[in-house]
């Protein structure tokens, strides 16, 4: 068991490495997610964020290192069985189904939470019909908490890249996970949809209790929404601290803009 189970630590990432061939693309990285926090992940193009994400959620396996979550050892996890435990995660690019409406694209979301035999299902017979009614019901209640009532029957191909954003927001968030992994959640956004995301990411954090690890370019966004800030730099973890604190560090205002200090 990690050492940091029972500190607050929802999950552990203990000196991972990845390598592809001959590039390093994380290099004995060590971080701490804290149950209930929203923890922004920064760094210029490049510096291994997502790859740090693909790391958590099971896309990949790290070279070197351990991933603890709540205390237990998913290291050699594949995403199937990370998403079990309580990880869910949006992409840098929408990933929907574009053809789906957007109704039917969030109950792609409760597939872990459908339990039952499919004799029952294929009837729809007791509790395979009580199942249907609480998920779709799950499923209402996130469509009413992120406003997208009046897009729920709506192809999600069709819908405006915003919207399609939050699309994606729902379905993660219908998994009822415990920590929440976001790549670029305002990537390809006007303001005023960035401040509704930065809304929703706040309210899914205080409402719901999700602990949440994001990826982001806006250091407006950052500084105003995140309890603590790890930055990467070619793979390897630079700074970690508050915003604050992060803001004024030498190594990151060198990493940023290519300046030295005293």
């Amino acid at each position: 068991m990690s050492a940091a189970a029972g500190a607050g630590v929802l999950l552990q990432v203990e000196s991972v490495s990845v390598r592809f061939g001959a590039l390093m693309a994380l290099s004995g990285v060590s971080v701490d997610v804290r149950a209930g926090e929203i923890l922004a992940i920064i760094g210029p193009n490049g510096a291994g964020k997502t790859t740090l994400l693909n790391v958590i959620s099971g896309f990949y396996h790290p070279s070197q290192g351990r991933i603890f979550f709540e205390g237990r050892d998913r290291t050699r996890l594949r995403p199937p069985d990370v998403a079990e435990l309580g990880i869910a995660r949006t992409f840098q690019n929408v990933a929907l189904f574009k053809g789906m409406s957007v109704l039917d694209n969030i109950m792609t979301g409760r597939l872990l939470k459908m339990k039952g035999s499919f004799l029952l299902d294929a009837l729809y017979l007791g509790p395979a019909m009580s199942q249907e009614l609480a998920n779709r019901a799950f499923v209402e209640r996130i469509i009413d908490f992120l406003e997208i009532q009046a897009i729920r029957k709506a192809p999600a191909g069709r819908l405006p890249y915003g919207l399609q954003k939050r699309v994606e927001l729902a379905r993660a968030l219908a998994a009822e996970p415990k920590l929440l992994l976001l790549d670029e959640p305002m990537a390809g956004m006007n303001v005023e949809e960035k401040e509704d995301m930065c809304r929703f990411i706040l309210d899914v954090n205080g409402e719901f209790g999700t602990t949440i690890v994001l990826i982001e370019h806006d250091m407006g966004v950052v500084m105003d929404i995140s309890d603590r800030v790890v930055v990467l730099d070619y793979g390897r973890k630079i700074a970690d601290g508050t915003p604050d604190d992060v803001r004024t560090h030498p190594a990151v205002l060198d990493a940023y803009l290519g300046v030295t200090h005293d």
